[in-house]
């Protein structure tokens, strides 16, 4: 059995539970340092708290200050990519990301081995509440609930990991599936396996959360299930589906595209801002200080995180010049040269107040779903439709836009670099790198990776090592974790990914 099931199945869904406010009632019937699984699963209620709980793993903070939930690896991705650059090495968190130094190091709380264990402690607890529920106490209609969301964070998980641990296509191995608790490890399955198994899910969520109301954003309604499955068809090339995926989900979602006068940083911090179809709130409590998202994103200094402190993420000059003037967007890089902010330095993810860590994580909002919509509109070849869904949504930052005209490759690499402006830094960056299958290509020079930054000091931005890459190398890869191939009977040295 891996290593993380094997410490998951005893225990992690009891302290998932208490860490995230059980209630009076269960802490006072079962008064050790543990709930049990079968104490909580007696109701809906119950169930509902582990469910709570798993969800807060999402935005909670595991071991070092680089791992505080799904934002971690958002980062991760972004990293990886083309458009974001480190103005210097600070105190060295993400370089290894950013240089691709620490995919293939597969030892204990390594990027590997975190991501690996983030992921799979979700589906874990996933699999023993779908598993769990069904004999609860409660009526249908919370089963119903319940199980639903519980299915589409597995897919959710599944998705994640299947795209930083395999290479694109069908063929490649994938990583093991457990759709049920268990104590025996299993081998890794194909791609194709874990696409259908991530189909599936979502699918019968679907099904499950149809007509269900959540009660707070950081549920997955029926909405969000779609979003996340109109994420997963266009990663999978499925672009009939995640057409209709998107449509469904920008039609059920309520929310509305962003003004340019809502199109500010609180537009990325704030759950209640009209975009969002699925988000993490963090409050005081909650809050995890200097191993958070904000940290190493908010670039001002008297935010007092690691990206003030030389870890500044900034756009590439060669995107910036891309935003035309009038575009909203633009204004949330900094525009001039400041010691304290360095030119090109993000403004757009910020703390809602500096010393004050909650700001909410951003995990879906509705401007994905129709540039999704709109590139796999001009992919099956409707590109009057994928003209107006790029339009509607683009014209929202800037006025004067139009895509008029547009068609073939034109449109297609259109519709890419307003996906590059509009979703930078949301975690999209590899995901999109690998299923277009064109390689790692940084732009480089001044303002961009490792070239001068520009902001009048004469230094230089933080050099990556690799400013290309071809699509076919194995550096996209991450390893499996020693402690799994190790703890798992059913893996061998032969299943650890090629390195180089």
């Amino acid at each position: 059995m891996n290593r993380i099931y094997k410490q998951l199945a005893v225990a992690a869904l009891a302290f998932t539970v208490l860490a995230t406010g059980c209630s009076k009632d269960y802490l006072e019937t079962n008064p050790t340092d543990e709930v049990s699984a079968d104490l909580v699963f007696t109701t809906t209620d119950g169930a509902m708290v582990a469910l709570n709980g798993t969800i807060r793993t999402m935005y909670s903070s595991l071991t070092n200050h680089s791992n505080f939930g799904q934002k971690s690896y958002d980062l991760t991705s972004d990293m990886m990519g083309e458009d974001m650059i480190l103005h210097t090495q600070g105190y060295n968190y993400y370089t290894g990301e950013y240089n691709y130094a620490a995919f293939s190091n597969a030892n204990p709380s390594q990027r590997p081995d975190r991501t690996w264990f983030y992921y799979y402690r979700i589906i874990n607890n996933a699999n023993r509440i779908i598993a769990q529920v069904p004999n609860a106490t409660g009526s249908q209609e919370e089963k119903d609930l319940i199980t639903g969301q519980a299915l589409a964070l597995r897919a959710h998980s599944y998705f994640y990991l299947v795209n930083f641990f395999s290479k694109y296509g069908d063929q490649n191995p994938g990583v093991p599936l457990y759709t049920e608790p268990t104590t025996e490890g299993n081998p890794r399955g194909t791609v194709k396996e874990v696409y259908d198994q991530i189909f599936a899910d979502l699918t019968q969520a679907e099904t499950l959360l149809e007509g269900k109301s959540r009660a707070h954003l950081s549920h997955v309604d029926l909405a969000t299930a779609q979003g996340i499955y109109a994420r997963v068809a266009l990663q999978h090339g499925d672009y009939a589906k995640a057409i209709e995926m998107a449509d469904k989900a920008i039609a059920n979602s309520g929310a509305t595209l962003f003004t340019t006068s809502e199109y500010t940083a609180s537009g990325f911090n704030t759950l209640s801002a009209s975009e969002w179809l699925w988000g993490g709130e963090v409050n005081v409590e909650q809050a995890t200080i200097f191993a958070s998202f904000y940290s190493h994103m908010d670039n001002r200094p008297a935010t007092g995180g690691y990206a003030a402190l030389g870890g500044q993420k900034k756009i590439t000059k060669s995107l910036y010049d891309k935003i035309p003037a009038g575009d909203v967007r633009k204004t949330l890089f900094q525009a001039e040269q400041n010691e304290d902010i360095p030119i090109y330095s993000q403004l757009k993810f910020q703390l809602r107040q500096s010393g004050n860590w909650a700001s909410d994580y951003l995990f879906m909002r509705l401007a994905e779903l129709y540039l999704v919509k709109a590139e796999s509109e001009a992919r099956v070849g409707q590109a009057a439709a994928a003209v107006q869904t790029l339009t509607s949504l683009v014209s929202t930052r800037y006025p004067a836009y139009t895509a008029a005209g547009l068609a073939g490759d034109a449109l297609l690499n259109e519709i890419l670099l307003q996906r590059k402006i509009e979703l930078w830094g949301e975690g999209f960056s590899i995901l999109d790198i690998k299923r277009l299958g064109k390689g790692l290509n940084r732009p480089t020079g001044d303002g961009n990776h490792g070239g001068g930054n520009l902001n009048g000091d004469g230094g230089s931005n933080f050099s990556p090592g690799f400013t290309t890459l071809p699509a076919t190398s194995n550096k996209w890869l991450f390893a499996i974790p020693q402690d799994e191939l190790n703890a798992n009977k059913a893996l061998t040295i032969a299943d650890q990914n090629p390195s180089n």
